[in-house]
């Protein structure tokens, strides 16, 4: 983008600020001292090369280091976190698990000029709208006198604090928890925390019940099963699963849905309502798991009985085409390929799994692989 294209882009940004209710001197301000940011267009644009195994995304979220630093802020923040989970219902190990994931408990927040990387993309054109909705949000925030312009840092995309709320969820969400006046999610621990319970609890969050469990399946399950429904835990309850120590599960009148991160050989979880919460945080499988066990560890609780296998192939995107292509010219219908493991692709290899005879966890193996002839690199 030329100089020209991104100073004539900031005009009608600041016109449409205005239009949104921003006042004139903050969006002429903060929009004068917004600068264009090409790396910020580079990682919008980088796509891993590679997709990342459970395995590899669990074990360096959970950690022994991270468990240890958490139960340590549970008991420094006590008095706290109780607080807000008397006012949202959200248990203090949760809101510990959240901040550690997010910040890595608040060391870490971001060196990017906020205003200056929502300018930058919202003058793209692939995501402007979001952006620009992002932007607007953002000089509405240092409108309010939350925080300076000039003090406004975050991640290359916008997210910022302890709690890395996105300017549209600060405007709805963020909350002023200590009285001073200001929402400050950077410098307030009360802010940060009791913004984070209240935005779970407005996405349906269950005080009365836990995320999930890590559960054992019993021989010859039918792993089509982990394709998403959910069904009560009665009903899995008499399929034999069992808990992670071979325990009858309690009979609750609680639906959940089995969730297999790494296949046949590596853990299973059943998860409930919170679990889909979490994931309206971060629409990220492995992120949920992530943040329920280590809610679960830095509450107390031991590691989980059957690690995720640290073998598993790790594909590139490339190679995730190739397959989605054979599997298509095979009639196994994985949608169009765009390198992307989600849940068309993972049923279409169930259902070659099935065709073969194999146990149909609808995971890509050293054996499908071979047997499909995915080559290297695609």
């Amino acid at each position: 983008m030329t100089v020209e294209q991104f100073a004539e882009c900031k005009q009608t940004l600041q016109s449409k600020a205005i239009s949104a209710g921003v006042s004139e001197q903050t969006a002429r301000d903060v929009i004068a001292g917004a600068n264009y940011i090409e790396r910020v267009i580079e990682l919008d644009r980088r796509q891993p090369e590679f997709t990342t195994t459970f395995a590899d995304y669990f074990n360096r979220r959970v950690n022994e280091t991270r468990i240890a630093r958490g139960r340590e802020l549970l008991e420094n923040h006590r008095d706290l976190l109780n607080r807000v989970t008397r006012e949202t219902g959200v248990p203090a190990p949760y809101l510990v698990s959240f901040w550690g994931l997010e910040t890595n408990f608040g060391s870490y927040f971001g060196k990017m000029s906020v205003p200056s990387s929502l300018a930058t993309l919202a003058c793209d054109q692939r995501r402007s709208t979001f952006f620009t909705e992002q932007f607007i949000a953002a000089l509405k925030i240092i409108d309010e006198g939350a925080i300076p312009a000039e003090q406004m840092e975050g991640s290359w995309a916008g997210a910022m604090g302890h709690v890395q709320f996105m300017p549209t969820v600060f405007l709805q969400h963020a909350v002023d928890a200590d009285g001073d006046g200001r929402r400050d999610l950077w410098n307030s621990l009360p802010d940060a925390m009791m913004s984070a319970g209240k935005f779970l609890q407005s996405m349906g969050w269950d005080g009365d019940y836990r995320w999930g469990r890590e559960v054992l399946l019993p021989d010859n399950f039918d792993f089509s099963l982990s394709d998403g429904r959910r069904l009560p835990l009665e009903d899995w309850r008499r399929m034999g699963i069992t808990d992670a120590f071979g325990n009858a599960l309690a009979q609750e009148p609680i639906d959940a849905a089995l969730v297999i991160p790494s296949g046949h050989k590596g853990p299973a979880f059943l998860v409930y309502r919170n679990f889909r919460v979490i994931m309206g945080w971060n629409h990220s499988e492995f992120y949920a798991i992530s943040v329920g066990h280590l809610a679960d560890r830095i509450a107390g609780a031991g590691g989980l009985q059957n690690p995720p296998p640290e073998d598993q192939p790790t594909l590139s995107r490339d190679q995730i085409i190739q397959l989605q292509q054979i599997l298509n010219e095979k009639g196994f219908e994985s949608g169009n390929p765009d390198g992307i493991l989600g849940s068309n692709t993972r049923g279409a290899i169930r259902e070659f799994q099935k065709s073969r005879g194999w146990i149909a966890d609808g995971m890509p193996s050293d054996t499908l692989l071979e047997t499909l002839a995915i080559t290297s690199g695609g």
